[in-house]
């Protein structure tokens, strides 16, 4: 695995998953996401659990395949596993590693604010939803909530923000104490927040929930949390 040197130059463009990126991708969100494996883990657990013979899983910004490879190699009956990323060099990896994993996985080049869902029974999106702008985030989630079938379940990861602004700061700070024991710099650090900023917007977990709600969902929990990174499962 490549390891995340991305930000130790000055950087002068906003954040994108570009090859640079990519490149090192994995090694990212293992060293800046915290307990990452194992929010992958119980993701693919939990999916595990409802696994059925042709059972169709999509997941949105699937980057270099590395969920919907892990998932692979649990499932016991085959299911139809689909990725969908905007980022060509990240579906250049991931096309890469299928193949090298003989893995049937499809692959797709695709905007997901504009993508036909249909028919889909589990939809899946790992630190994705903050990347798209606010103003459609609800949009799209009504989109995946019409493409689920009837019992569809939608498990999205989020970084969120806290209602109370010193505990927001002070758990921010936490977080970068996180990144500064997976060895980033405090320059590293600074640049990648600069990067980030406007890009990456978080909403809180209220929020997540009532997006949630508006889009039709009507049962809504978080499994996982750390200080600012949470897991919810929707389902209709």
């Amino acid at each position: 695995m490549n390891q995340d040197k991305v930000f130790k130059q000055p950087i002068d463009k906003k954040f994108e998953f570009d090859e640079a990126v990519a490149s090192v991708f994995d090694d990212m969100l293992s060293r800046s996401v915290p307990f990452y494996d194992e929010v992958r883990k119980l993701v693919i657990s939990l999916i595990l659990v409802e696994q059925a013979d042709g059972k169709k899983v999509l997941d949105l910004g699937s980057s270099t395949a590395k969920f919907l490879l892990d998932l692979y190699s649990k499932m016991r009956v085959p299911m139809k596993l689909k990725g969908l990323d905007n980022s060509q060099a990240m579906l250049d990896r991931a096309v890469q590693k299928c193949q090298a994993f003989g893995a049937k996985i499809e692959l797709e080049l695709a905007d997901m604010l504009v993508y036909d869902y249909d028919d889909e029974d589990i939809i899946v999106a790992n630190y994705t939803l903050q990347f798209i702008r606010p103003i459609q985030r609800l949009e799209l989630v009504k989109k995946l909530y019409d493409g689920l079938n009837d019992d569809g379940m939608f498990i999205f990861s989020e970084k969120v923000v806290f209602e109370d602004k010193k505990l927001d700061k002070e758990l921010i700070d936490i977080y970068y104490g996180y990144k500064k024991e997976q060895g980033y710099s405090e320059y590293e650090i600074a640049q990648k927040r600069e990067a980030l900023e406007n890009v990456l917007i978080p909403f809180t977990i209220k929020e997540n929930i009532q997006m949630c709600k508006d889009a039709g969902f009507t049962k809504i929990e978080t499994i996982f949390q750390w200080a600012n990174f949470v897991t919810f499962v929707a389902k209709k």
